[in-house]
């Protein structure tokens, strides 16, 4: 459903959720899964990197809707299944099926980018759409030796999405507010009996700025497929800058407030921030606090590490310093 289009100032839009399904081996669901077994897609071994260990950079000193595998349109074999039912709404899902200790992982390939995913046997995963309108294939590979990797299944899609926003409205793989109790009670109880969109931002960005620390040992130890499970962020009241990112996205969109959840770089630091979209402006890229007068770069990691400080400020607010690389 479209952001209400009567928000003055209104806020709009982000991203899909992890949803965690039966014992090994399955990823068993209710009903009988539509669409028939489908060979498995034989090709060339492929090379897939991991992604750089996500945002474990430390900053420079200056520079609520769920998800579900309906099964009604599917493709599937005896490893692995893509359920693209819901493409409507932005998101795919995908599960390998059979216990496995090889590593695996699924790729969204869309227009414009490629996402690649860490995949656990046995569990549901749903990914967005995050390209918008066009062709999309979907993937699942297991691992061979190295980074070489072969395809296990797969399947082409042509995308239009009723809202343009879908894709980013919902929990994912990166911002599991779904499984987040403590967090989205947490949102409540900050954003209180608050309406404006604005106002709820302004109240999660104070807390998460004022409240959290950044983890320099994490930073320095994190591996790759790191990803935040919001509500250890939350009691710890730490993390690396995909934690601050990804608490406060969970955090909004609890709120019925959708937003990015944005990985690229930060002067040459690999780095998280938020973005979002407003009636007025459109998309606002880093840039989601309003003090009344003009919109400010929120970029949470480095203003709560700087302590808000001018420079640090002047750095967050220039968008040069910025490039976005992938969308959640």
């Amino acid at each position: 459903m479209r952001p209400n289009r009567t928000w003055k100032r209104g806020i709009s839009a982000l991203v899909a959720v992890v949803l965690l399904c039966g014992a090994l081996p399955g990823c068993a669901r209710k009903g009988q899964p539509a669409g028939g077994l489908a060979d498995v897609t034989h090709v060339g071994a492929v090379e897939l990197e991991d992604e750089a260990v996500a945002l474990s950079q430390a900053p420079a000193a200056l520079p609520a809707a769920s998800v579900e595998a309906p099964g009604t349109l599917t493709k599937s074999n005896q490893d692995a299944v893509i359920d693209y039912s819901n493409t409507k709404d932005g998101y795919v899902m995908v599960c390998y099926k059979r216990s496995t200790q090889l590593r695996l992982k699924a790729q969204v390939k869309g227009p414009t980018t490629t996402y690649t995913y860490n995949l656990t046997p046995g569990k549901w995963a749903a990914f967005p759409l995050s390209d918008g309108n066009g062709a999309y294939k979907i993937s699942i590979y297991k691992n061979i030796q190295g980074s070489s990797y072969a395809a296990v299944l797969s399947v082409s899609l042509q995308v239009t999405l009723p809202d343009e926003f879908a894709p980013f409205l919902r929990s994912n793989q990166y911002v599991d507010f779904d499984g987040a109790p403590n967090t989205v009670a947490k949102a409540a109880q900050l954003t209180g009996q608050m309406t404006q969109p604005l106002e709820k931002v302004a109240a999660v960005y104070d807390y998460v700025v004022k409240g959290m620390t950044y983890d320099k040992q994490l930073a320095a130890t994190v591996k790759s497929g790191y990803l935040p499970v919001l509500d250890q962020v939350l009691e710890k009241k730490s993390g690396i800058c995909f934690d601050y990112a990804a608490l406060m996205t969970g955090m909004l969109r609890s709120q019925g407030i959708p937003c990015k959840l944005v990985v690229g770089y930060a002067g040459k630091a690999y780095h998280a921030w938020i973005s979002v979209w407003s009636d007025q402006t459109g998309w606002i890229d880093g840039a989601v606090f309003f003090d009344g007068s003009a919109w400010h770069r929120m970029d949470p990691t480095f203003a709560s590490s700087g302590k808000q400080s001018q420079s640090i400020m002047n750095y967050i607010g220039d968008g040069k310093n910025y490039s976005a690389k992938y969308f959640y």
